[in-house]
């Protein structure tokens, strides 16, 4: 028995085929059966016309269950009163693989978390496994444009034997007898391979945090994407790459996904212009509180608030999605950002911005082993338990930035998901570990 895709039952018009499915509706009349079959790739009409006593099909439909896994056999016929690519199946055998119970514990009307309990059903609605179409032609475009431009793709460890960065919000495994630490990134790792001569790096990978927050865009594990790039002059040419790749990314979804997108979700795919506009923080601070943002003056940075009204600001007055924000004060970032000389006091960083909610953070990285030491002890840092990251910098280390993305914040944003939980397969937060 040969499995024919239910995209592909216009090409065997008034050919006999068996698709494999799932039973999506059931409309069980007085003279006629009518069900429809939905497998990954579409939703077919089968229809059968009630023929008395011994009609097996009959009694075979009548039994069915929705969600049950079927095979159905049948001529393909066209029919221009039939909603879904205008033919259907007159079927001739009916094999049930395996039968739904009833009722579902879900339906289209189920609230997330329920939905999230039964994930495996949840996913079998075409909007949802469209979701995952999606993010592969998302990951095939962002590993053909580092490709392109010579990044040497790594795997790095998940398990540490220190804490990465701050040491702050990490996960503490056990590890025969000792402690280990799930990775909150592998921004060392990346320039170690700097430091090993790898001249860029690209990595797509999980990422943990140990974060109590509750929010539509956090997760304790979630998929980065992270770049590092050698012998760089400045910052820019970090946030270049960045925003070429994204082009690429919005201009591959587009062509493969724009109709699809637009029927599930109702949101279009704009491929960006280049370059993207930028906002230097201070000057971001100072216009947002000119608009009543932060009217005490106190923060340094922006919350998700002034993210929002930032990009709006920018979407008005440039006609673009996304924007940089770029020189943050030193005192938010990390240790390992550089500080140019003419102003210790900011960064050489960035954050990148989509319709209001920070999709990217990266920076050009301090290499000189004696300036990044005294910025770790300024943070407050332990160098011994930095010792194995440091050393990467006592042999001659060049000049190099890179950024850190998060992959299902990306994909949330680009289909207008309410909820990063939506935007992951299985999601992990605070208050879940199953299924």
């Amino acid at each position: 028995m040969t499995r024919t895709l239910i995209r592909d039952l216009h090409r065997r018009i008034d050919e006999t085929v068996t698709v494999y499915g799932w039973i999506n509706t059931l409309r069980l009349q007085r003279r006629m059966q009518f069900v429809l079959v939905r497998d990954h790739t579409g939703t077919v009409q089968v229809t059968h016309q009630r023929g008395g006593d011994g009609d097996l099909l009959e009694a075979a439909f009548e039994d069915l269950a929705i969600e049950s896994a079927v095979k159905v056999t049948g001529k393909v016929v066209e029919n221009a009163h039939v909603k879904l690519g205008a033919l259907e199946i007159l079927p001739e055998r009916l094999e049930v693989v395996a039968r739904a119970e009833a009722p579902l514990p879900i339906d289209e009307h189920t609230g997330l978390d329920q939905r999230l309990d039964w994930r495996f059903l949840d996913l079998r609605r075409p909007a949802q496994h469209l979701i995952f179409e999606v993010l592969t032609t998302v990951e095939r475009a962002m590993r053909g444009a580092a490709a392109a431009e010579g990044f040497t793709e790594l795997h790095t460890p998940k398990l540490m034997g220190t804490a990465s960065e701050s040491g702050a919000e990490v996960f503490e495994v056990g590890y025969f007898d000792r402690t280990a630490y799930l990775a909150q990134s592998p921004q060392f790792y990346k320039q170690m391979a700097i430091a090993g001569g790898i001249d860029r790096v690209f990595e797509i990978g999980p990422v943990f945090r140990a974060e109590p927050s509750f929010t539509s865009r956090h997760a304790t594990e979630f998929t980065g994407v992270d770049a590092e790039m050698a012998w760089i002059d400045s910052v820019e040419e970090v946030m270049a790459f960045e925003e070429r790749m994204l082009h690429r990314v919005l201009s591959d979804v587009r062509e493969a996904h724009e109709a699809a997108i637009l029927e599930h979700f109702g949101v279009g795919i704009t491929v960006p212009d280049l370059p993207f506009p930028r906002i230097a923080m201070a000057d971001a601070l100072a216009r947002l509180r000119g608009m009543g943002w932060d009217p005490e003056g106190e923060r340094e940075d922006l919350d998700p608030e002034g993210e929002r009204a930032l990009s709006s600001l920018l979407a008005q007055e440039a006609g673009h999605e996304f924007v940089f924000v770029t020189d943050f004060p030193a005192s938010v970032r990390p240790f390992y950002h550089l500080r140019p000389a003419d102003d210790p006091a900011v960064t050489e960083s960035f954050d990148l911005l989509w319709r209001g909610i920070e999709i990217t953070t990266g920076a050009q990285r301090e290499h000189r082993y004696d300036v990044l030491s005294a910025q770790a002890q300024e943070k407050g840092m332990n160098l011994a338990s930095l010792a194995g990251y440091l050393n990467c910098f006592r042999y001659g280390c060049p000049p190099h930035g890179g950024f850190g993305l998060g992959l299902n914040r990306l994909l949330m944003v680009m289909l207008g998901l309410s909820s990063i939980r939506e935007a992951t397969f299985l999601f992990r937060g605070p208050n879940r570990l199953e299924p």
